[in-house]
C-alpha cells in the first residue's frame, strides 16, 4: 500500500509543482513528504556500499558540482547515525563520523541549528534474533525532509474524543484523503460516515468534510459508548467535538442520518472527493431503509418524530453499486471515489472489482485481514458525465456487475475464524492441555 500511495500522491505533488514552475527535485521531494504518511525521511543519495569502503568510493564518484552548493566554508553542518535493527554505542556513532573525513566539508561544524544535515544509514537487516556484526548496507546522503508519520500519533483514536467499534485507523485515514487528492477547500464527502474518522483527515488538509449515516445514535453521540469502562456515550461525544479536538472545525459542515440507498442530494456534481468505508456485516450491519412486507404510510406522508423507519438488509453488492452510482452523478470531473472492498482471498480475481463507465480504475492495493480474508483500497476517477443508460450498466453488462456472487463474505469470514479455532482446539487436544 505504501506503494500506492507514493504513486498517487506524486501525481498530485507534480501537478502542484507544474503549476509552480518549479521541477528541481528536493523541492519536488519536500511536497511529497509533506503528504506522505507511509514514508519516514527523503534523502538526496550521495553514496552506497556494502562496506565503508564502497561507500567511500562511491560518494567520491558522486559529482563534486552537486555537493560543493551544501559545503561551503559559510555553511553549517551536522552528520547524523542512523542504524536499523542494531544500537551502536555514542563512541561508535563517532568513530563512523571521524571516518568520513575524506568528505571536503569547508563549513562549520552546528549540532543544534545546522543548515545542512548529512546521514548515514546502517542497515543490519530485519531478523532481530540474528543481526550480523557488520550492515548488509551503507547508505550516505543528505536529508531533505521528514514525513508526516507523527500525524499517526497525534491523531491516534486511542486519544480520540469520539470512536465507534469501528473507527478508522488513523494512517489509512491520511492515506485515503492522499489517494483521493484531498487539498485545501475541497468538499469531500462521506455516506457512511460513523464516526467521523475520514473527516478527521480531510479536514486537516484543509477541506470542508460533510457525511451522512443510517445510524441515529452514532450521528448524535448516543447510546453505549465503545471504551473500556465507560457504558454511556458522554453529553459531548460527537464527529464535531472530533473536529475541534485536532483545531479543525471550521472546515466541519454537518452530518445527517441518511440511508445511502436512497441518496437525499440533488442531482448536481457537488463533491471533490467521496472517501467511505461501508459495512460488511462483521461488526457493523449492513442495512438500509425498507421492508419486505407491505407497511401503510400515512396519507400525507409525513410520519411523527418519534417515528423508527424498518430496516432490511443491504447486500455489499447493492452497496457498491449504490456507491459508484452515486459518485459518478455527484462528484465533479476529475474528483475521486475511494472506499474499501472487502474480499474473501481463496476467490478473489482483479474482475471481481465493481466498475462503472463514468469511473476510470486508479488502483487496487491490499490489506490482508487475515490467511482467508482482505480488503482491497479501491480508488477510482470520474472521467465523464453519467449518461441515461450509464446507471444500469450493472445490470446489461455483467462486467460491472462482478461482485454480486460475494454477498456472503460475512458467512465467510466466520466460517474461516471458525475452522481456524477447532484446530487451534484440536492442537490443544493432542497437546494435552
Amino acid at each position: 500500500m505504501a506503494a500506492s500511495n507514493s504513486r498517487s500522491c506524486l501525481q498530485y505533488l507534480l501537478h502542484l509543482a507544474h503549476d509552480n514552475l518549479d521541477f528541481r527535485l528536493p523541492n519536488i521531494s519536500v511536497l511529497i513528504m509533506a503528504r506522505s504518511v507511509c514514508a519516514k525521511s527523503a534523502f538526496e543519495l550521495w553514496g552506497h556500499g556494502q562496506t565503508h569502503s564502497e561507500l567511500k568510493t562511491s560518494i567520491l564518484n558522486y559529482p563534486l558540482e552537486n555537493m560543493s552548493p551544501f559545503m561551503h566554508k559559510n555553511s553549517t553542518y551536522r552528520i547524523n547515525v542512523y542504524t536499523f535493527n542494531k544500537t551502536l554505542q555514542f563512541a561508535d556513532r563517532i568513530k563512523r563520523i571521524d571516518a568520513m573525513e575524506y568528505l571536503p566539508f569547508e563549513g562549520t561544524v552546528s549540532l543544534k541549528e545546522p543548515e545542512n544535515i548529512f546521514c548515514l544509514l546502517e542497515d543490519y537487516g530485519t531478523d532481530p534474533n540474528n543481526i550480523p556484526e557488520h550492515p548488509n548496507y551503507i547508505y550516505f546522503g543528505r536529508w531533505i525532509a521528514d514525513g508526516q508519520r507523527e500525524l499517526i500519533r497525534s491523531h491516534s483514536v486511542k486519544n480520540r474524543h469520539f470512536i465507534g467499534n469501528t473507527s478508522m485507523d488513523a494512517g489509512l485515514s491520511f492515506l485515503m484523503a492522499n489517494h483521493a487528492k484531498v487539498k485545501e477547500n475541497d468538499l469531500i464527502f462521506d455516506p457512511f460516515v460513523g464516526t467521523g474518522s475520514l473527516l478527521v483527515a480531510c479536514s486537516h488538509f484543509g477541506a470542508y468534510v460533510c457525511g451522512t449515516d443510517i445510524d441515529y445514535n452514532t450521528i448524535h453521540g448516543k447510546g453505549r459508548s465503545s471504551r473500556k469502562n465507560q457504558k454511556w456515550r458522554g453529553p459531548d461525544e460527537n464527529i464535531r467535538a472530533n473536529l475541534r479536538q485536532y483545531g479543525t472545525e471550521r472546515m466541519y459542515l454537518d452530518v445527517m442520518v441518511s440511508d445511502a440507498a436512497k441518496p437525499v442530494w440533488r442531482k448536481a456534481a457537488l463533491f471533490d472527493a467521496i472517501i467511505t468505508d461501508p459495512p460488511y456485516g462483521i461488526r457493523e450491519s449492513t442495512r438500509k431503509t425498507g421492508s419486505h412486507k407491505d407497511i401503510t404510510k400515512p396519507p400525507d406522508g409525513i410520519y411523527v418524530e418519534s417515528h423508527v423507519p424498518v430496516s432490511q438488509a443491504y447486500h455489499l453488492s447493492d452497496i457498491f453499486t449504490d456507491l459508484l452510482n452515486f459518485s459518478a452523478h455527484h462528484l465533479v470531473i476529475g474528483g475521486r471515489v475511494v472506499y474499501w472492498l472487502p474480499v474473501y482471498r481463496p476467490e478473489y480475481c482483479e474482475e471481481m472489482v465493481p466498475l462503472h463507465p463514468c469511473l476510470l480504475l486508479i488502483s487496487n492495493c491490499e490489506q490482508t485481514l487475515s490467511s482467508h480474508t482482505s480488503r482491497r483500497l479501491i480508488t477510482m476517477e470520474k472521467i465523464k458525465e453519467p449518461e441515461e443508460l450509464d446507471s444500469q450498466a450493472h445490470l446489461s453488462d455483467p462486467r460491472f456487475s462482478p461482485y454480486q456472487g460475494h454477498n456472503a463474505f460475512r458467512e465467510k469470514y466466520f466460517s474461516g475464524l471458525n475452522k481456524r479455532c477447532g484446530k487451534e482446539d484440536n492442537k490443544s487436544e493432542v497437546n494435552g492441555e
